[in-house]
């Protein structure tokens, strides 16, 4: 009997997380709306930005690939330059309470003060609802909005799925391929990739 319910649970949250995936973010298709809270305290919500290009970068300070790119200060260089040219980039963290990556409002600050990050805000989404809505899988994993609302980018942060910083120099870097393109008028050359890195520790 107790086998019995135990495989019922399991069935159950397959088939949950299998329409969730059905139904999460595509490119091409309108970005999904969210609300959450920032390290700040402040709210958030995707709807506020419209009319903006968002990034969304979802990160684990405790990922070798995260490392990667913020060790040697890439992440936090992206994060300039975009958001010097209009961008809004949220950092996004969906590992849950207990998991490596979960931070408190007051860990992240920290973190972002000692590592110099400037993202517009970094979104703290333990409880994973907004990390489901998109379908986020890995740390890093990268999305982009244009500003009509629309995902125009979704996968790897670069073309080199290693945690070594030395391959970053050599790499194609998808994201501001993308913004380069779409802020110039022209349609993405490479809409999607599969993403790299650690997977998400997300509650369930």
């Amino acid at each position: 009997m107790r086998r019995s319910r135990l495989s019922l649970l399991v069935a159950l949250v397959s088939l949950f997380s299998a329409a969730v995936a059905a139904n999460a973010a595509r490119v091409g298709d309108p970005a999904p709306d969210f609300n959450g809270v920032d390290s700040q305290g402040r709210p958030q919500n995707l709807a506020s930005y419209r009319g903006k290009f968002v990034v969304l970068e979802w990160t684990n300070n405790g990922c070798p690939y995260t490392q990667k790119h913020y060790e040697s200060g890439n992440m936090q260089s992206l994060q300039k330059e975009w958001t010097g040219k209009g961008v809004v980039w949220l950092t996004m963290l969906s590992s849950a309470p207990g998991e490596q990556g979960f931070m408190t409002p007051a860990q992240e600050n920290q973190y972002i003060a000692r590592e110099h990050a400037a993202p517009t805000a970094a979104i703290l989404d333990s409880h994973g609802a907004i990390g489901h809505e998109y379908d986020a899988k890995t740390t890093p994993h990268m999305f982009i909005i244009d500003p009509s609302g629309r995902l125009i980018y979704e996968g790897a942060i670069d073309d080199h799925a290693t945690p070594n910083p030395s391959d970053i120099k050599q790499s194609k870097n998808y994201v501001s391929d993308a913004l380069r393109e779409s802020m110039g008028g022209k349609q993405v050359t490479t809409s999607y990739t599969r993403p790299y890195g650690c997977s998400i520790k997300y509650a369930d």
